[in-house]
């Protein structure tokens, strides 16, 4: 049975809709906690996913425990092991592959679509292609574009949403995985970001119950394509 682990850097966000598509895969799935876990088991895993968290991946003057997930990231991506990063798992991919991590120039939170490159276009994201199906937007973060890297989806607001490193890694600044029945987490966990925002809560609510249950099928494809073995 593969090996999967999730490197989790809060508690609500979680795997979440990934866990059933995992499962169908015949994963063994484990969660790793930043901070707290010995992380090193993440460096040699069949699959690691690195999810989000409210913290910058460039911050390990207050967050030391973050040299050591660089270490890892980096030694997966030296392997050519599949690595899956989402938000903040993103821009620690990014950083591990040399690029810079900074502020953006303002917040993106809500659901919109993706504009999505040529390769994009080509890649395991090109079920999110439609501008009908909207995906979950949730940082302040952006990075540069790795050196060898393909970007793969932009924003309006954010040119390099999502880049390809090899067929092997791909790294994801907005959410695929957030469950809609369980935003609710979100929305209290984040309540002082979402505030200082101005984001109009009650409107990102009925937006996740618009857009979240069609994103899910659309989560599971994504998955699917980019671990099959290319042809």
């Amino acid at each position: 049975m593969p090996t999967a682990i999730a490197l989790r850097h809060i508690a609500f966000e979680d795997l979440g809709t990934l866990t059933p598509a995992l499962a169908a895969r015949g994963f063994d799935v484990r969660y790793l906690d930043a901070g707290v876990d010995d992380v090193r088991d993440v460096a040699a895993c069949d699959l690691a996913v690195i999810l989000g968290g409210p913290i910058g991946a460039y911050e390990e003057d207050r967050y030391p425990f973050l040299i050591d997930e660089m270490r890892v990231i980096e030694a997966r991506l030296a392997a050519g092991l599949p690595t899956l990063g989402i938000c903040l798992g993103a821009q620690l991919m990014a950083r591990a592959l040399g690029a810079r991590v900074y502020p953006g120039t303002q917040k993106e939170i809500g659901w919109s679509p993706l504009r999505l490159s040529a390769a994009g276009a080509r890649s395991p994201l090109r079920a999110l292609g439609n501008p009908t199906a909207p995906v979950l937007h949730w940082h302040g973060d952006t990075f540069d574009l790795p050196a060898g890297a393909e970007l793969l989806a932009s924003t309006e607001i954010t040119q390099n949403q999502a880049f390809a490193h090899g067929r092997h890694a791909l790294a994801l600044q907005f959410h695929i995985e957030a469950e809609p029945a369980k935003l609710e987490r979100w929305l209290i966990g984040h309540t002082m970001e979402l505030t200082a925002a101005g984001i109009d809560i009650a409107a990102l609510r009925r937006d996740t119950a618009r857009h979240g249950p069609p994103l899910q099928s659309l989560t599971a494809q994504v998955l699917n394509e980019w671990l099959s073995p290319s042809p």
